[in-house]
């Protein structure tokens, strides 16, 4: 297991030190160690720090192999950051603060929960529907964060229900030029699913919108 882990997923700074079956025999636990003489990196400024303590040991749930479960156990530093002039959990570059499942788990779900119903895929690999929320709502916010909108000149707007109750979330997305991508969501009582000021590009005129009720041309 250490050398599969090493080969598909390695990181800098840290080794893969033991690996073992739980007492249960259900699940595969790897412990995970700081690599001698790194510094843990700060999760404020994204920078390495002096070390300050030690944190209890964190499970970290990783993609299932061969049918068992697999965690990574590590014990978390926290490092005095001066740079932020505070003493901060350090950042470890298979996990998100404190959600539970590692990267690599999430983007795993998130595509399987493209193919599959959240519940089919949370029963298809032993896990829970909200772990598999968690992992869409981590790639989702992650390519928001990262993307790159250029020239848009047609939109979507549709209405989906979330909740019991007349609950709504409005999703705008773009349509033109081959591409289907989310741009923006907001919840019914939100003024604008872009939050307190809407894109430059959703201030100008398009060439069109959509919605699931009509279709309108030039909209201004």
């Amino acid at each position: 297991m250490i050398t599969i882990l090493n080969r598909c997923h390695r990181f800098r700074g840290f080794v893969y030190q033991h690996a073992y079956f739980s007492a249960d025999k259900k699940s595969i636990e790897v412990t995970v160690r700081p690599r001698k003489g790194s510094a843990g990196v700060c999760s404020r400024c994204h920078l390495p720090a002096p070390g300050y303590d030690q944190l209890a040991e964190r499970r970290f749930e990783f993609i299932p192999v061969w049918g068992f479960l697999l965690f990574l156990l590590y014990t978390m530093r926290r490092v005095d950051c001066r740079r932020c002039g505070v003493v901060a959990v350090e950042e470890v570059p298979w996990g998100d603060g404190k959600r539970t499942l590692t990267k690599a788990y999430m983007l795993f779900l998130a595509r399987w929960a493209r193919r599959l119903s959240w519940k089919e895929t949370a029963e298809a690999f032993r896990t829970s529907w909200d772990k598999v929320f968690d992992a869409v709502e981590h790639v989702v916010t992650w390519g928001l964060e990262h993307r790159t909108l250029g020239q848009i000149d047609a939109i979507g707007v549709d209405e989906i229900q979330y909740s019991k109750g007349h609950k709504y979330l409005t999703l705008v997305y773009q349509i033109d030029l081959g591409v289907i991508r989310l741009l923006g969501s907001a919840k019914k009582e939100q003024s604008s699913p872009f939050g307190d000021s809407s894109p430059p590009w959703a201030k100008k005129s398009h060439q069109g919108s959509s919605s699931s009720a009509q279709t309108c041309g030039n909209p201004t």
